[in-house]
């Protein structure tokens, strides 16, 4: 398959096979058929066509989930261009900095006085809203090369300073396949429910394009995933796949109506995006029955491929590859690390990304002869189950020994009072670096912090126990979603 276009592969391909009129999604608005989503991405492709929009121009979508998130998204694979997905609640600060990097030729938002739209003409971005258009004869989706790129995924490290990377058409029919057809078993009567936005690459794969592969159905909302919202949305759909992440499962878990939520219409539910602790993994099975699918992705290698399977669970490991996806230990240099030892994950296959854009010099460094080299930890044990040990760059060196946040962070989760806890490096004042920790408690009782730094004295070895505990309401989040350590770092430094 060297010529391809993944509008054709996702979108048309359900009408030539009959499936034109399965429901695609499911939301407020109502259902949306495949013809439906496939008109209104007709529409899009020739309103983008009119602003002069040509194939490999980036087009940025800023739009919250619905139908016209998905017709834009499709509309733009159609003409040839290159769809960048951006979280449409980023301040100014951040939009700015996305146009200077990505320089896209367009853009699709859905309110004329959001950040992206006012800032269209500063950048030369010619400018697309969902209102005020009709039908139009179909568009034919612009032959492609399964080399050619589809897709720029913003990488999801914890810093907060995002690479663009550039993805092709055959990197998300491979994953597809590989993942989501043969590892899942995504099929036609699935009913999928994300709690990552649709801009998330992660949420792409398994809220929107693993369920259009088959003819499934997404179901899709506006507002900001809370238990509540979650809870209602699986009574009301029935879905039959959950993507999660652990915050969510946490929450959900924690939340005061956990026990009398009925979940059996879930197949499984999948993880990713961060750590997903032993006995939190415990917790959800115990409460809701739902097998918990935990697994590694990276934008790099567009989605997961190291992951759990239904009926093969190991709590506290990601699980085993993805066929055709080849996983080694090794160090930094190539050399494989010793059986059982932690060392850097490389990954190679056929959803390798192109690189960095405009970035050579963090592609030669992470793209090697076919192989990504990533900055996760992992070790293999002996079965074959691969364990996450955190980050290259978030691991700490502390009295000269080696500290992997992820160990006090589930040592902290352990503890009735908490319910989520990040652990990062701040020098003291004599420049030494020390763990401190952040942790958002269930009402939290009168000296927690320091019944926490006690609590994981008793338990792991003393260089590890956090100096300082700070008790917030919430953790600061990246564009991504995930915890933002680069501004915990800040808020602990001394001064």
């Amino acid at each position: 398959m060297t010529q391809l276009n993944i509008a054709d592969y996702f979108l048309t391909d359900r009408l030539r096979h009959g499936q034109g009129d399965r429901v695609a999604l499911r939301g407020a608005e109502g259902t949306t058929t495949y013809a439906e989503i496939d008109a209104l991405a007709d529409s899009y492709a020739a309103a983008l066509t009119e602003v002069g929009v040509e194939p490999e121009d980036r087009v940025f979508v800023a739009m919250p989930d619905g139908p016209d998130f998905v017709g834009a998204f499709f509309g733009i694979l159609k003409v040839g261009a290159v769809v960048v997905m951006v979280n449409p609640a980023l301040g100014e600060d951040r939009i700015v900095e996305l146009f200077e990097h990505c320089e896209p030729r367009a853009l699709v938002d859905s309110s004329l006085d959001g950040g992206f739209a006012r800032l269209s003409d500063r950048f030369d971005a010619r400018l697309v809203t969902p209102a005020g258009r009709g039908p139009v004869d179909p568009v034919e989706a612009v032959v492609r090369d399964r080399r050619d790129p589809a897709i720029w995924l913003f990488s999801g490290g914890t810093t907060g300073v995002p690479k663009a990377v550039v993805q092709t058409h055959g990197s998300f029919v491979n994953t597809t396949r590989r993942y989501a057809h043969e590892t899942l078993g995504y099929h036609q009567d699935d009913v999928t429910l994300s709690v990552p936005k649709l801009f998330f690459g992660y949420a792409t794969g398994s809220n929107l394009l693993f369920p259009f592969s088959v003819g499934a159905s997404a179901v899709v909302f506006p507002e900001h995933p809370t238990p509540d919202i979650l809870f209602e949305l699986i009574a009301r759909y029935k879905p039959t796949i959950m993507i999660n992440v652990p915050t969510m499962i946490a929450a959900m878990v924690g939340h005061e109506a956990a026990d009398r939520q009925d979940l059996s219409s879930l197949r499984f539910a999948t993880s990713a995006g961060e750590a997903l602790p032993p006995e939190l993994y415990r917790s959800w099975k115990a409460t809701f029955g739902v097998e918990l699918l935990d697994g590694l992705g990276t934008a790099e290698m567009w989605h997961i491929f190291i992951t759990n399977r239904p009926g093969d669970v190991r709590a506290g490991t990601i699980g085993k590859p993805v066929a055709g996806f080849d996983v080694a230990v090794r160090e930094e240099d190539g050399e494989p690390v010793p059986d059982g030892e932690v060392g850097r994950l490389w990954v190679e296959g056929d959803s390798l990304a192109l690189g960095y854009w405009n970035d050579s010099n963090a592609t030669e460094e992470a793209f090697r002869g076919g192989w990504f080299v990533g900055g996760d930890l992992v070790r293999v044990d002996e079965d074959g189950y691969f364990e996450h040990h955190g980050r290259a760059d978030d691991r700490l060196k502390v009295g000269g020994k080696w500290l992997a946040p992820q160990e006090v962070e589930s040592c902290l989760l352990e503890h009735d009072a908490v319910d989520a806890a990040v652990v990062v490096g701040v020098p003291n004042e004599a420049g030494l670096v020390k763990p401190v920790a952040f942790v958002v408690a269930v009402e939290p009782p009168d000296g927690l912090a320091e019944d926490l730094m006690s609590w994981v004295l008793e338990r792991l070895e003393p260089y590890k126990h956090p100096r300082r505990v700070y008790v917030i309401d919430e953790l600061p989040k990246t564009h991504l979603g995930k915890v933002d350590r680069t501004k915990l770092k800040k808020l602990a430094e001394p001064g």
